[in-house]
């Protein structure tokens, strides 16, 4: 996969941070079609930001022939927003608390953390295909 293709409300990127901007550009204006509000659309561009870069470097190891595909949906003003990647998967139970003293100078594994608070749900399903997340915002 060479660059982002987009069909309907679905956008694939290959595993390379370039094109998080795509995907951003992509998901804003759809959130603007839904007429999502401005601090609305923030936080939910931040979440996807974070766990597209997340799919891309974590799960598919920056392995631009692995793709990261976001897929988004309106149901009775309630966003959904699925991202999936190719990657080995993980156990979400694994990922250490941000808030833990022995955490906070860390400079990494505060992303799914943040997404969690931006989010009125976040769902993980990791298997050794890969990682599906769904997250979801009133709008």
């Amino acid at each position: 996969m060479k660059k982002p293709t987009i069909s309907g409300n679905k956008i694939i990127v290959p595993s390379d941070p370039e094109y998080l901007n795509d995907v951003d550009v992509f998901i804003e204006g759809i959130l603007r079609g839904y007429g999502a509000d401005e601090s609305i659309i923030a936080d939910i561009a931040i979440s996807v930001s974070e766990l597209v870069n997340n799919a891309m470097l974590h799960g598919n190891n920056s392995e631009i022939n692995k793709a990261v595909e976001v897929s988004i949906d309106n149901k009775n003003n309630k966003v959904e927003i699925v991202i999936y990647d190719n990657g080995a998967g993980f156990n979400p139970d694994d990922i250490d608390n941000p808030l833990d003293d022995s955490n906070l100078l860390k400079e990494v594994g505060r992303g799914i953390f943040i997404v969690k608070s931006l989010m009125d749900s976040v769902n993980i399903e990791s298997t050794s295909q890969g990682t599906k997340v769904t997250i979801e915002k009133a709008i």
